[in-house]
């Protein structure tokens, strides 16, 4: 009995494929131990549980051989008569026809959810393009890794704008999935692209993305509960500062030679789209990004991921590593360490941006920290 690649993995863990081979062994032993019992109900059960996580030959394979060692063990037992062989040894054969049914059927159920999600991606692909590798002084990487049990699309974006002076990027997180999401999505990136280009300072782009929102807020299903998470950045050429608006969103991580300090907003500002629930100024808050440092930008389909004991996902020890100051290996480097830790099942999509300052950039180490 052989797993396939292409069968589900039940639960969280590899013992599914094990649980088979473990009831026969159980019928076994029971078998011997006490040979006035019947371990039939045991016996029969095997095909059934390999359907679901073997190939169809490894569930037939299983029937098969449930079927030998019924035989044996049927054999061994002086008080079984012919006719209770017979049924017994028809039962594990009709058995085994019916799991090889169920396998084909759980296959082709897969085989759709497979390319629903590819089309899925492929769309998501379509309306959220990869940034270019190079934005002005600054490299560029983007991944987007997609929920394992999900078919729809999500409302996670990323853009990044290069204006005369400066590079400015915004990642985001809207509420819901499917077409509503997509429509939002569509109209928040091209709000973001038109206002980071004509809006001089930061705070005018994030109350233009805010009418954006409210508008959507009284169109889409979700009405008055639409809204997005969002951070906002504007990285002058000169590498003088970087400027940090977070709406309700993840903190970005600034990775700089083996340390990773979270940019955690100064004060906590409401999501786009609840602004009129008593926003008032949004904070800008002022770093500065020192020579070969990182910036990694991310939404909460990452932090909140978790492993089969429900512990969520920390980015900080695998960022904390020596790693390669190129954006792209730093991303796939968490994604790596993000499949580890869910065993490659993640609840909510995750869209992840890393921005690094190039090596002719000018150097400062201090961190400075203001409100506008």
């Amino acid at each position: 009995m052989t797993p396939d690649e292409d069968t589900p993995r039940v639960g969280w863990s590899h013992w599914p494929r094990l649980l088979p081979a473990a009831v026969l062994l159980v019928a076994v032993v029971v078998d011997l131990l006490i040979p006035s019992g019947s371990v039939f109900p045991l016996l029969a059960a095997v095909p059934v549980l390999a359907a679901p996580v073997y190939s169809l030959p490894g569930t037939i394979a299983a029937g098969v051989v449930t079927e030998a060692v019924g035989m044996a063990l049927g054999y061994l037992k002086e008080n079984v008569t012919s006719s209770e062989h017979f049924v017994r040894s028809s039962s594990v054969v009709v058995l085994t026809v019916l799991a090889a049914i169920l396998n084909r059927v759980m296959a082709k159920d897969r085989k759709q959810l497979k390319d629903a999600r590819e089309v899925a991606e492929a769309v998501q692909r379509a309306v959220l393009p990869a940034p270019p590798a190079r934005v002005g002084p600054r490299t560029v990487a983007s991944r987007y890794r997609a929920a394992a049990e999900e078919a729809a699309i999500g409302g996670d974006l990323y853009a990044v704008h290069a204006t005369p002076g400066s590079v400015r990027m915004m990642i985001a997180d809207v509420r819901g999935k499917g077409l509503g999401a997509v429509r939002t999505v569509n109209r928040l990136l091209g709000a973001f692209y038109e206002a980071a280009a004509h809006i001089p300072d930061l705070t005018g782009v994030v109350d233009r993305l805010e009418e954006l929102m409210q508008w959507v807020a009284a169109e889409e299903e979700y009405g008055p509960e639409s809204f997005a998470t969002a951070v906002l950045i504007d990285v002058p050429d000169d590498g003088s500062a970087i400027y940090v608006i977070n709406l309700g969103h993840p903190a970005p991580l600034l990775v700089h030679q083996g340390r990773v300090s979270p940019l955690e907003p100064s004060a906590p500002s409401l999501p786009l789209g609840l602004g009129d629930l008593g926003r008032t100024r949004v904070p800008v808050d002022r770093y500065t990004l020192p020579h070969d440092a990182t910036l990694v930008l991310f939404t909460d389909g990452l932090v909140e991921a978790r492993d089969r004991h429900g512990a969520f996902y920390d980015p900080v020890p695998v960022l904390s590593r020596p790693l390669p100051t190129d954006p792209g290996a730093i991303l796939d480097a968490l994604l790596a360490d993000l499949i580890r830790h869910t065993e490659g099942r993640l609840d909510d999509d995750a869209a992840l941006m890393a921005v690094t300052r190039l090596p002719d950039a000018s150097d400062d180490t201090h961190k400075t920290r203001c409100r506008t």
